[in-house]
């Protein structure tokens, strides 16, 4: 009776991603997590902020399936970077000039993705949360509308505007190698990936 028993209890455990399982996602893609954070919050230190404080909350936060593991992890570096910039209200205004070259993590080493990040990063905040999330990361306007504590009329006109821009001048014309994964779906029609 106690075999089965602590035989279910431990089935159960193997269910749930453990500290180890998100500390494995965190240190394998640690480039595109922190490069997620940068997206949102145009800024180095708020990145690295919300990266940190996104680990953590995957490890103390609420059991969560082992499946499930990599993208409650870049949920908890999203809900971070919004609680650290608060797009919606503004507080904290982009950069005049967007993230630098100079500023990536590592640096891309592509001046064509450097382009396309400087181009995320000098959006307005709402409109950079909207694009990475919705467009990046696929998040419905429900999910960004409930995450950002808007409307999905704002998330919308958010969006068109975003989109709108991207495909403007000079953003249009970037072109990307498709290795930089995140950044492929930025490029829409009218740019080449190679």
């Amino acid at each position: 009776m106690f075999g089965r028993k602590n035989k279910r209890l431990h089935e159960q455990d193997a269910e749930f991603a453990s500290r180890s399982d998100f500390e494995k996602i965190f240190t394998e893609d640690m480039h595109g997590l922190h490069l997620l954070a940068l997206l949102l919050t145009a800024d180095q230190e708020l990145a690295e902020q919300s990266f940190v404080a996104g680990l953590e909350d995957s490890i103390h936060g609420n059991p969560v399936f082992r499946q499930w593991a990599r993208s409650w992890s870049k949920r908890a570096i999203i809900k971070n970077a919004i609680k650290l910039v608060s797009p919606v209200s503004g507080q904290n205004l982009t950069a005049e000039n967007g993230v630098t070259a100079e500023s990536l993590p590592a640096g891309t080493g592509d001046s064509q993705a450097d382009a396309l990040i400087g181009c995320v990063t000098r959006l307005e905040p709402l409109q950079r949360f909207v694009f990475v999330m919705a467009v990046l990361e696929g998040y419905s306007t429900a999910e960004c509308a409930t995450l950002l504590a808007c409307t999905p009329q704002q998330i919308l006109a958010a969006k068109a505007e975003v989109l709108r821009h991207m495909g403007s001048k000079p953003c249009s014309q970037i072109s990307v190698p498709a290795k930089y994964g995140i950044l492929a779906p930025a490029l829409f029609s009218r740019a080449q990936i190679a």
